[in-house]
């Protein structure tokens, strides 16, 4: 399993990526199962990506805040 962090923002505006591959670690079992953990749980929910002048946030359909699900459902015409 190859697992990917990306951070950026902040104070120094300093981005970070580290990638790390389970495959051929002692500790893969752990760090597969943290990984299934953190997945959102609905496999069939919807996922969005909102950009705001360059910025940019991933979102998933189990986590939307109300203003986030209003704007979206205002972007895509959808009823509210």
């Amino acid at each position: 399993m190859l697992i990917t962090v990306s951070r950026s923002g902040g104070f120094a505006g300093v981005d970070k990526v580290r990638k790390i591959d389970t495959s051929a670690r002692r500790d893969a079992a752990e760090w597969e199962g943290l990984a299934h953990r953190v997945l959102p749980p609905v496999a069939d929910g919807f996922h969005y990506r909102i950009t705001i002048d360059g910025q940019v946030l991933d979102l998933a359909e189990t986590g939307l805040t109300g203003d986030q699900r209003q704007l979206i459902r205002a972007v895509l015409g959808e009823e509210a």
